[in-house]
């Protein structure tokens, strides 16, 4: 008999459930015992109903799964207790907290909880602590699961650039602008006659979730709620023809003066000791490169595993004067982005024993 923790992946069939198939398989702490689609995959084989669309192939462990209904009554005979959540908005806020009343943890993609004032909003390396919030949940919500959220796929690099010099030289004002994989969008997602020889200068909602998350992540959990920073942030996000990679470019106005080498330093030497050495976890959070080219989705995402955010072209922004920072970012937007940063948050879970909890 199997001692790992049993989990269950909701809405496995698309393209965020696939990824969670592709690192759940042989994970060594968690046990893949259930897979649920929608009305019209339920009772298939995984093989026959979901159309594989990243790179690799099902692992030959899920090919013969059956898909059940997204229902904690549909699987209750396999006893999850995680579940990584990849379902869409509208299905997530009826699904998820039903599971989570059931008594399971659920690792949500969605957006739908992600601002609530007692869901953690998680990147482990910036956030860890707010994990803690999952006690205050449950005593207001009166179930003994929880709703833990992984954050838009886009905040990731610019959060996680900006811990380390929030941290050291304190931020008043952030400007950044997105590149937006169309991987993003899902799949099929933006049809080809729109994007091909194209970008796309709106994304529904995006501006939004990059504004006021990325404030979140970078707030301090007091044991009663989360204060948030006052730093300003303004958005411009769009969709490019670019399979998987986030790029977002960054103009930092610091509260102390900084300088492209102090910027560097700090971020290639950020660290959490909360997720250093997990399954998931790269050995860097944040690589810095030095040529003026890079970074670039094709031949940088998988940094990491992919679950590196990569760095490049950091010189001082003119704007702020001796307060301005300007820099790339690049992240896998479907794993350190969507279910690589789900995983990485159950492992951070566990080391921090909140299982036992």
């Amino acid at each position: 008999m199997s001692n790992k923790i049993p989990v269950a992946v909701l809405g496995a069939t698309g393209a965020v459930g696939q990824r969670f198939i592709q690192l759940l398989a042989d994970h060594p702490t968690f046990e893949l015992v259930a897979l649920t689609a929608s009305d019209r995959s339920e009772g298939k084989r995984y093989q026959d109903a979901a159309h594989w669309v990243i790179e690799g192939d099902i692992p030959s462990s899920m090919r013969d799964t059956v898909l059940t209904a997204t229902d904690p009554a549909a699987v209750a005979a396999a006893a999850p207790k995680f579940v990584f959540s990849a379902l869409p908005n509208e299905s997530a806020q009826i699904a998820e907290p039903a599971f989570a009343r059931a008594g399971a943890v659920v690792f949500s993609n969605a957006s739908f909880h992600r601002m609530h004032d007692d869901v953690p909003l998680v990147i482990p390396e910036i956030n860890a602590a707010h994990l803690r919030m999952v006690a205050q949940q449950r005593e207001r919500r009166g179930w003994s699961g929880a709703i833990i959220c992984n954050t838009n796929c886009t905040v990731t690099g610019p959060a996680m650039s900006l811990r380390p010099l929030y941290d050291a030289f304190g931020v008043r004002r952030v400007f950044c602008v997105s590149m937006q994989a169309a991987s993003g969008a899902g799949y099929p997602g933006v049809s080809s006659l729109d994007l091909i020889d194209n970008v796309v200068p709106f994304i529904k909602g995006e501006e939004e979730k990059l504004e006021a998350e990325a404030r979140k992540l970078l707030g301090v959990y007091d044991g009663a709620g989360i204060v948030h920073p006052e730093f300003g942030l303004s958005a411009h996000c769009n969709r490019v023809p670019v399979i998987d990679g986030h790029m977002v470019t960054m103009s930092v106005e610091t509260e102390r003066p900084i300088t492209p080498e102090a910027a560097i330093a700090a971020m290639r030497s950020f660290k959490n000791p909360h997720v250093a050495g997990l399954p998931t976890a790269p050995e860097f959070p944040i690589v810095v490169m030095d040529e003026a080219s890079r970074p670039q989705p094709r031949r940088d995402r998988m940094t990491g595993n992919g679950m590196s955010i990569v760095v490049g072209r950091v010189r001082s922004e003119p704007l702020f004067g001796a307060h301005g920072i300007k820099f790339i970012t690049l992240s896998h937007n479907t794993l350190r982005g969507a279910a690589g940063g789900s995983v990485l948050n159950a492992e951070t879970y566990c080391r921090m024993g909140l299982l036992a909890a």
